[in-house]
């Protein structure tokens, strides 16, 4: 049974006095996975930094709460589109800077059991340099799992890797954050098809909660279920920008 709680975004956003997104009220299910999807400039990266804490350049009016009533930023772990991972570092001690930043104690014991997991522990003394693309997001995912924390906050993480790969590293995100409250923020109706035991498009004017398949996650790409609604979501997302 997961402890990880819902989270409940209400309000509105804008940048210099211009609107960035109405008013909205944007639910997260507990340990469930809710994909948002969406066009560029909509503000979809906006609410995913905003629940995680992050700076946003917009003024907010809102509130934003977990369904526990407990305090919420020290809960939340985010993973960005890019690795961010430091160059000069190890790819252990890569995994390990959020303890080292906080002058935690270091586990390198859970460190190396989480590294075989995502199927680094042979590289766990090398630079970013010397890994794949995949092999680097592989990194700054053991980096979020090793804050352990109950809401994972992912920003299109897996977008810039190829077809195969993306796939691989969906499939293992699923398994290795189960039970936890996750936000994907991506632009691939294929990936909510896959992922979501909610999607939602945000446009302009709001949120549309859309249907999604009633198989468990991570679904089969080929899946029939799978494949109506990633054609679905397609064609919303295409009508919206027109």
């Amino acid at each position: 049974m997961s402890n990880a709680p819902g989270i409940r975004v209400e309000g509105s956003a804008s940048i210099n006095g211009a609107p960035l997104f109405t008013p909205l009220t944007l639910k997260l299910g507990a340990g469930q996975w809710t994909c948002l999807l969406g066009g560029s400039g909509v503000g979809k990266s906006t609410v995913l930094r905003l629940i995680s804490g992050l700076a946003t350049g917009a003024e907010f009016n809102g509130t934003i709460a977990a369904t526990d009533g407990a305090e919420l930023a020290s809960r939340v772990a985010y993973m960005a589109q890019d690795d961010l991972l430091l160059p000069w570092a190890s790819i252990s001690q890569n995994v390990l800077l959020g303890a080292r930043l906080r002058g935690e104690t270091l586990d390198a014991d859970h460190m190396l059991r989480i590294l075989d997991r995502v199927g680094l522990t042979e590289h766990a003394s090398k630079k970013p340099i010397e890994l794949s693309g995949g092999q680097r997001q592989r990194v700054a995912l053991a980096r979020t799992l090793m804050e352990d924390k109950p809401i994972i906050l992912l920003d299109e993480p897996f977008s810039a890797l190829d077809a195969q790969t993306r796939a691989a590293m969906q499939d293992l995100a699923v398994e290795l954050l189960q039970g936890k409250t996750v936000l994907i923020v991506t632009h691939d109706p294929a990936e909510a098809a896959r992922l979501g035991h909610a999607i939602i498009v945000m446009t302009a004017e709001g949120l549309t909660h859309c249907p999604h398949p009633s198989t468990p996650i991570p679904r089969p790409i080929d899946d029939l279920e799978t494949l109506e609604c990633q054609a679905s979501l397609l064609r919303q997302l295409q009508t919206g920008a027109a």
